[in-house]
């Protein structure tokens, strides 16, 4: 039967997070005491004025089919959001709103690229850009970032990797998963470069809010106004505010592209939730004092894991800005025997946590990262002691 599938379903690969995830809680739903630093989801309740107005959309019948792109309120909640935020004027019918901000990415693929384009992915790279690069027909192209340089990508090599068939380059700051976020002026020059190659950019700014010891949010169609219509801004619900299961992203970009992103979306999935439409305007609207007390006690939970990691003999990672991860690198346990196994790579590493010490980590592969695994906080102080110290006992003994 597998032959008689579509070449483009042929060549997708499963999520190696949600395949981790996956084991996890089949593990523990066999009695398995695991620890899961895996899926990257905030462990917040979402706030509560959010949660009263999806309640009362619900109480007033507002359960009905919307328009594809999404509700005006939330379009104007997001304009106002983005002007006070990130100092961006949209107007309403350049937002499309989806079903979450992995939706909105794939719309923007669909619409920017196709078969003989090239777009660019610099590594290490959330798991689903390349896969959904795929699904357009295009061809993903991965620039290696280094760890000692923050795992940013450098101007010299997006330069290097342009050629006339690059039609998009895809950012993602804050980082998942590396963390990382990017400057002003490392922003401003990715973007001249851009702006000289006439690229696409899209800019996944999901994690814009969860940012730690002063560091602040840039996005590149602020800095370089002119490349401001090859922009296609990503963010929406999901992280900030706790919503991951309410699934509402959204996008910002120059009319012509947001009208097809919207009649794509019309004939694919029609419009996003709308009780979680509702919900989110309250959440754009409302007031961020939950944002804030979630960020502090992410902030906390980030000097403790990364002060942590580098204790434990044989990993060490750098300090992260942003998001919710920290990625450790594992290359010095190569050739060691742990677990009554040799450590070739992170898939085999990671698959031996998960087995012995019942501790859940994402292997830098899924990445396009080998020599890493990826660790992520959104979980209690508690777990993340006790899931280290496990970890630590594993490696070391």
């Amino acid at each position: 039967m597998k032959e008689r599938l579509s070449s483009r379903a042929q060549q997708i690969s499963p999520s190696v997070t949600l395949a981790i995830d996956s084991k996890a809680k089949q593990m523990v739903s066999q009695g398995v005491d695991v620890i899961s630093f895996g899926v990257g989801e905030p462990d917040f309740d979402t706030p509560k004025h959010i949660r009263d107005a999806g309640i009362e959309a619900i109480e007033t019948g507002f359960t009905r089919y919307t328009a594809a792109a999404g509700i005006n309120d939330l379009k104007a909640a997001i304009c106002a959001k983005l002007e006070r935020d990130n100092g961006l004027t949209y107007t309403p019918d350049q937002i499309v709103v989806s079903n979450g901000a992995k939706h909105s990415l794939y719309n923007a693929l669909m619409v920017l690229a196709q078969e003989g384009d090239e777009v660019i992915i610099p590594t290490p790279y959330w798991v689903s850009y390349s896969e959904m690069v795929k699904m357009t027909g295009a061809t993903p192209v991965f620039i290696e970032t280094k760890e000692e340089e923050d795992f940013k990508l450098q101007v010299a090599d997006l330069e290097a990797a342009i050629n006339d068939k690059t039609k998009v380059l895809m950012l993602n700051s804050p980082s998942n998963p590396t963390g990382m976020v990017y400057t002003k002026e490392e922003l401003t020059a990715i973007g001249q470069v851009c702006l000289k190659h006439n690229l696409f950019v899209v800019t996944d700014e999901i994690y814009e809010k969860l940012v730690y010891d002063g560091t602040e949010h840039h996005s590149i169609a602020k800095l370089v106004p002119e490349l401001k219509d090859q922009v296609v801004l990503i963010n929406g619900m999901s992280k900030a505010y706790a919503m991951t299961g309410w699934r509402i992203g959204y996008t910002a970009s120059h009319a012509a592209v947001a009208k097809a992103m919207g009649s794509m979306q019309s004939h694919a999935t029609s419009n996003p939730n709308s009780i979680a439409q509702k919900a989110s305007v309250a959440g754009l609207n409302g007031p961020e004092e939950p944002i804030k007390a979630m960020v502090a006690e992410f902030s906390k939970r980030r000097d403790f894991m990364v002060e942590r990691v580098n204790q434990i003999k044989g990993l060490s990672c750098r300090k992260p800005q942003g998001a919710f991860y920290v990625m450790a690198n594992v290359q010095q346990l190569y050739g060691k025997t742990i677990g009554g196994e040799v450590i070739k790579d992170d898939l085999q590493f990671a698959g031996l946590v998960l087995e012995k010490a019942h501790v859940a980590i994402v292997p830098g592969a899924a990445f396009g990262s080998p020599g890493f695994v990826r660790l992520s906080y959104a979980t209690s102080m508690e777990k993340i002691k006790e899931g280290l110290d496990r970890l630590d006992q594993f490696i070391n003994g």
